[in-house]
């Protein structure tokens, strides 16, 4: 530094030292201040988790989208509702068994949230009246769902990482089974909450969809979300195995006797159910009738009633024995090859297994079901449930509670049914004595 004339003139190494030392102590304090909000994660699940998600419905959704849509409402909801379903979750991610949380892959998902529901969080306290606060609500959301876009093949490899390690055992797989049905399940309503947010608030309409309210069709006709998965389905068939079945549908309306069957529902959740029940129902066909001279065409019927939407799939791919069908929906009987993370191309989930057991939370997530009926030998049948009505199609949410805990404490007993023998009993030593 040099005085000249009564003024201070900084020589320009001078300032690059003193823009080096504001930057380590900004490093500092911001590495400070993380971990003062890192050690306060605890006292907020604690607090959020004590409270119950609030579930709801389709017509809640669209009603609140197209007629009375407020950004400053939306806002002041999922800054409280969010941190309650994180928490909740997040409260069941800490029972599951010590050698599965600590894999790299849980460790990494555990990261994901903690930070996420601290993004929220910023925004506790912050004026709903301020526009720049409502912008950077949206953002954050944005890099939450970007954050969490991984999370299912995270946790399916946390999962491959504990059976590589350890023996399984029936507790836990049962414990893991119902875990991540909820997990799943969470996040699949977390993101539901944050794509209507932000689609309707973004300030842009989607030109391939101006009629859809954020994820939601008011006017989703079945038929044409069955042929779009078909065709994708199709398309992936042909390219593994060169042929690919035909595909015939029909429908049936019982409300209205006759016309094409609408319902209001999120078109993207019902395509990932038939997308991953088309790709099941051509690999079975095809490898079913490799020396026919022609593949059997999958059947589908829609059909609408007074409660329900019914969408039945039919294939003659040989089928499935009943003593398997419970396994095409758990989560730890996967033997397919361990596939890549962030690697591009290809099915969705392809190597985990998981396609079945998340089609049927997406089913479920609204009130509806997705079920196999097999003949080995000749077929399967699935069948997609949705309900019919938008205020019937309610939110299934997971809820931390007691009896959610009791479930991962408890030692399930052993079945009380008796256990058939492969080698029948000597009667004979049994033989009563005259």
């Amino acid at each position: 530094m040099q005085i000249t004339g009564g003024r201070q003139q900084w020589s320009t190494g001078a300032l690059a030292s003193l823009s080096n030392r504001r930057s380590r102590t900004m490093k500092f304090v911001r590495f400070l201040m993380k971990n003062v909000a890192l050690s306060n994660v605890p006292k907020h699940i604690d607090h959020f988790s004590k409270f119950s998600p609030s579930p709801l419905s389709i017509k809640q959704f669209l009603d609140f989208g197209s007629t009375n849509a407020c950004e400053k409402t939306s806002f002041m909801f999922l800054r409280q509702e969010l941190p309650v379903r994180l928490s909740n979750i997040m409260k069941e991610i800490n029972l599951l068994p010590d050698r599965l949380l600590g894999t790299p892959s849980v460790q990494l998902v555990q990261s994901w949230y903690v930070q996420s529901l601290l993004d929220i969080l910023e925004f506790y306290n912050r004026n709903p009246n301020d526009h720049r606060v409502l912008s950077g609500f949206t953002g954050a959301l944005i890099t939450i769902r970007n954050r969490h876009n991984d999370v299912v093949p995270t946790m399916a490899q946390g999962v491959i990482e504990y059976k590589e390690s350890f023996c399984e055992d029936s507790v836990t797989s049962q414990n893991v089974q119902y875990f991540l049905d909820r997990f799943y399940m969470s996040r699949i309503s977390i993101r539901m909450l944050i794509n209507q947010h932000t689609l309707i608030f973004d300030g842009t309409t989607n030109p391939a969809h101006p009629k859809h309210i954020g994820s939601i069709d008011p006017d989703c006709e079945v038929v044409d979300v069955v042929r779009d998965a078909y065709e994708t389905a199709k398309l992936l068939c042909d390219q593994y195995y060169m042929d690919s079945p035909t595909l015939e549908v029909d429908q049936h309306n019982a409300v209205s006797g006759s016309g094409a069957v609408h319902i209001i529902y999120v078109p993207s959740h019902l395509y990932h159910m038939l997308f991953e029940l088309f790709k099941n129902a051509m690999r079975a066909t095809v490898e079913n009738h490799e020396s026919s001279p022609s593949l059997p065409p999958i059947k589908v019927r829609v059909s609408l009633g007074g409660e329900d939407v019914t969408i039945k799939m039919s294939d003659k791919g040989g089928g499935v024995p009943l003593s398997k069908i419970d396994r095409l929906f758990s989560y730890m009987y996967s033997t397919a090859p361990t596939p890549h993370l962030g690697t591009s191309g290809g099915a969705p989930l392809a190597g985990f297994g998981y396609g079945l057991p998340i089609s049927r939370l997406y089913a479920k997530y609204f009130q509806g079901d997705l079920q196999l009926y097999s003949m080995e030998g000749y077929g399967t049948d699935a069948v997609i449930y949705l309900k019919a009505l938008s205020k019937d199609s309610v939110e299934r949410l997971p809820v931390y509670n007691k009896s959610a805990w009791r479930h991962y404490q408890h030692n399930h007993e052993a079945d009380d049914w008796c256990i058939p023998s492969s080698d029948p009993k000597n009667l004979a030593v049994h033989k009563i004595q005259h």
